[in-house]
């Protein structure tokens, strides 16, 4: 499995952006769908998104569907989260996951990061 570590969280206005960064350990990486995750307090953990292992397919939930987009850097075994328009609704903590030759929908019990947090103030 790959060891995840997020970066990039922060505080932001509403309307403003982000770009969280989740890299990961080991040579396999180009074989790991990777999905991004956020839980907001008191609530659940959400998925919000992943981009599949073997090219540029993207998933996105609805809720980020035109304000977030997926992408990565085989070369640097990074994700990006790049997030536009924020609002106070996307505060949380932000995750990255790993699952090997996974489905862009999911399921993600493979690998975690220890997560990142994001604030969006009105």
């Amino acid at each position: 499995q790959v060891q995840l570590v997020e970066s990039g969280g922060g505080s932001v206005q509403d309307g403003g952006s982000l770009r969280l960064s989740c890299a990961a350990s080991g040579r396999t990486f180009s074989t790991y769908t990777m999905g991004w995750f956020r839980q907001a307090p008191g609530k659940e953990r959400e998925f919000v998104g992943a981009i599949m292992w073997n090219g540029g397919t993207t998933y996105y939930e609805e809720s980020v569907k035109g304000r977030f987009t997926i992408s990565r850097d085989n070369a640097k075994n990074t994700v990006y989260l790049q997030m536009n328009s924020l609002k106070p609704e996307d505060t949380a903590v932000y995750y990255c996951a790993a699952e090997q030759y996974g489905r862009v929908r999911g399921p993600f019990g493979g690998s975690w990061g220890q997560g990142t947090q994001v604030t969006v103030s009105s």
